[in-house]
């Protein structure tokens, strides 16, 4: 079984972590007991390593994510709105995103800190790419981000902590991405509840419900 977890460190701290679980269904039944005691949504994902290449891609998201919410808030903060006001802003309307909610929120504190490297997200969306070449896919933004995260190692060091990606913006504009009122650390404001399988709505693939483990 390959059984990587998603959701950020705060949910883990919390057992709100999502668990991806790659292997066959009459393994994934045996351990599903297990994995509800470990995080909140459990998600049978299919053979063998398909957990893995899902959680890769989950993750190339986040990444991409990351590095718009840092262009947004420097473009805000060049053109003269208030930080504050600008992710109220993001967070109500059809840009918001969880990293956007969580990460946006210790980049204007001025911590940056997700306990994540920037040398974790390089090798993850490395990974990526390996993903996407094999299956012969184009990939434009990804090597982008690839540039990105190198020029931001060479610059800071690997292990930088992620969200100061945005400080290569910083650096070029001369801007103070911070703001009063923001916490140092990313906490878990959804309510702890037991486990439960993540069930596939396969009639349109849009929807899905928990199957709490009794």
């Amino acid at each position: 079984m390959d059984c990587p977890v998603s959701g950020g460190c705060h949910r883990a701290a919390t057992g709100n972590i999502s668990v991806f679980a790659g292997c066959d269904r009459a393994t994934f039944e045996r351990i599903l007991p297990l994995l509800t005691i470990m995080g909140r949504r459990i998600l049978h994902t299919g053979p063998l390593g398909s957990a893995s290449v899902l959680k890769v891609i989950t993750n190339y998201l986040a990444t991409a994510n990351l590095i718009t919410c840092a262009e947004a808030l420097v473009t805000a903060k060049g053109a003269g709105m208030d930080l504050a006001t600008t992710f109220a802003a993001i967070r109500i309307s059809s840009g918001t995103s969880f990293v956007h909610e969580t990460e946006s929120q210790v980049i204007l504190n001025g911590s940056r800190d997700i306990s994540f490297t920037m040398d974790l997200v390089k090798k993850d969306i490395g990974l990526f790419q390996e993903v996407a070449d094999r299956a012969g896919v184009p990939l434009e933004m990804n090597p982008l981000m690839i540039e990105i995260f190198d020029d931001a190692i060479a610059r800071y060091g690997p292990r930088e902590l992620l969200p100061n990606i945005i400080r290569r913006l910083e650096d070029a504009t001369g801007l103070d991405i911070r703001a009063p009122g923001f916490p140092a650390e990313i906490s878990d404001d959804e309510p702890e509840a037991p486990g439960g399988e993540v069930v596939v709505n396969r009639g349109n693939g849009t929807e899905t419900r928990s199957r709490e483990n009794p």
